[in-house]
């Protein structure tokens, strides 16, 4: 399984880093908009919509227009902030003025620290990624991070989370990284839907 994943990770990287600079550009327009339509548009309990989501770093898929996008739509954005230990902590989205240089070559919200529970105020959480297969199964980098936030949703919600159902769990992704079949572990959590510059999959419903 780890030599599966692992060949498979290469593969995708590897076609992610023959993308041109105009290719990424006019591919993160395209998903920022795409992505944009899973705000909520009713917030619960009058609150704004609270979007976990995260700065876009190196061939991924780009955030920063969404990101701004969503500010402008009044959400309130949660950011991640990596720990030692590779758990996430959260903090506000400020604005990309406000984002300070991190371990690792990533970009952080600067200011207060919310702790690793406030993802679960998230109405819709927006993970990198580099793969989905059919059933939702997400293929991530390996660091198991997302696997803590999940973890921490699936509890958050099984107890009535922010008072409403639970965080919609979307991956943002290229076109031609929805795959038929990824390997998968009997931890892996599926998430609901993955966006691309072209189409909304949708793995509890038909594709939109």
């Amino acid at each position: 399984m780890f030599n599966d994943k692992t060949a498979l990770r290469t593969r995708l990287l590897a076609a992610r880093a023959e993308m041109s600079p105009e290719q990424r550009q006019q591919a993160a327009l395209a998903l920022g908009r795409r992505a944009l339509d899973l705000l909520p548009e009713q917030p619960r309990d009058g609150l704004p919509s609270v979007v976990a989501g995260y700065v876009s770093m190196g061939a991924e898929p780009g955030t920063h227009a969404l990101l701004d996008a969503l500010r402008a739509r009044g959400a309130r954005v949660l950011l991640p902030v990596l720990l030692e230990d590779n758990d996430l902590d959260w903090g506000v989205y400020q604005g990309a003025d406000a984002l300070v240089a991190a371990r690792r070559g990533l970009r952080e919200p600067g200011g207060a620290r919310l702790g690793v529970r406030a993802v679960c105020e998230a109405d819709l959480l927006l993970m990198p990624g580099l793969a989905v297969d059919r059933r939702g199964v997400r293929l991530g980098r390996g660091g198991g991070s997302y696997d803590r936030v999940l973890e921490r949703l699936a509890a958050a919600g099984a107890s009535g989370g922010r008072g409403g159902p639970r965080a919609s769990l979307v991956t943002l992704l290229y076109d031609g990284e929805v795959l038929p079949e990824v390997p998968a572990e009997p931890h892996d959590r599926p998430v609901d839907a993955a966006v691309t510059p072209s189409k909304t999959y949708r793995f509890d419903s038909a594709t939109a």
